[in-house]
């Protein structure tokens, strides 16, 4: 099979969680291939073909200059996020797409509302961004690290038990809403690796020179965290995926696999888009006609 031949609206489906309040994270196989079965080589191709495909939808969003596309990437460390933004972004046109990376916030950020630093980097219209990480953090690590929470300096009563999360989860629902209702398409995307996966990656950046600045120390610390890890990230799904803004768990064990999900979940959303060249009206043809004669009258 070539990516040519691939149903990307069917595969990317089949990882899209768009309102499951009982969604399990254990029911996706983190090593799942969607019964596709391909060497290093193949899969290269498979992606190729997608890659292309991607730049020319993408060079379609700019010119027709109405949608933007906002794709969210959340995962464990070492889940490939990087990689996968690398390989699935490799064919787009620099100038339409940013990428932004939100490590933890500065005090600046702390004196905001928590989706304010985020909301500064939404993409402008005809471009794509990418977020490596988001206000999803704050659900997340800030949920895992209840010592996070506290550098907020939120008002008594609004910091108290679940209800944080759920008025949390609201905003982000609401924020989601208003994007998509103003021509901004929301992508989702989880990378669900398991914790094996994630201990052999962290062992080969150990082992290996050439990816020792990629370890951390605090990576380790982290994974005594595993579990409630989980819980937070199946909470955030169950309550943040939504019709207009679905999350996709994608399975991450097998980085080609990942790679190929995202690849064509991009894909099939741009394409629902029904993006096209400006057309030009007989005044600008007319123009266009000119030109071409002077062009081809110059001496």
């Amino acid at each position: 099979m070539d990516f040519a031949k691939l149903d990307f609206a069917k595969l990317a489906g089949r990882y899209c969680i768009d309102g499951d309040a009982k969604f399990k994270l254990k029911d996706i196989d983190p090593a799942d291939t969607a019964g596709l079965k391909f060497d290093k080589k193949q899969a290269g191709e498979l992606l190729a073909r997608g890659v292309e495909r991607l730049g020319e939808l993408q060079n379609r969003l700019y010119a027709d200059d109405r949608w933007s596309l906002l794709v969210i990437f959340q995962a464990m460390d070492a889940a490939g996020k990087d990689g996968t933004i690398a390989h699935v972004m490799s064919g787009i046109n620099p100038q339409g797409c940013q990428i932004f990376s939100f490590k933890a916030p500065s005090s600046e950020e702390l004196d905001h509302d928590f989706l304010w630093r985020t909301g500064k980097c939404l993409p402008e219209r005809g471009r794509i961004g990418i977020f490596n990480r988001s206000y999803y953090e704050e659900v997340l690590v800030v949920r895992v690290h209840p010592e996070f929470l506290a550098r907020q300096r939120l008002p008594e009563g609004l910091a108290e038990g679940d209800k944080l999360w759920r008025h949390r989860f609201d905003a982000i629902n609401a924020l989601e809403r208003h994007l998509t209702r103003s021509g901004t398409r929301v992508l989702k995307f989880f990378l669900h690796v398991s914790k094996e996966e994630q201990k052999k990656r962290f062992l080969e950046r150990i082992d290996n020179p050439a990816k020792n600045w990629k370890f951390s120390e605090l990576d380790v610390a982290e994974r005594r965290h595993w579990g409630e890890y989980m819980e937070a990230y199946q909470e955030m799904i169950r309550h943040t995926g939504t019709k207009w803004a679905p999350w996709h768990v994608v399975p991450a064990d097998n980085k080609w696999f990942t790679r190929v999900v995202v690849g064509a979940t991009i894909v099939a959303a741009l394409e629902k888009l029904d993006l096209d060249y400006p057309k030009l009206d007989s005044a600008a043809k007319a123009r266009l006609t000119l030109n071409r004669a002077a062009l081809q009258n110059e001496t």
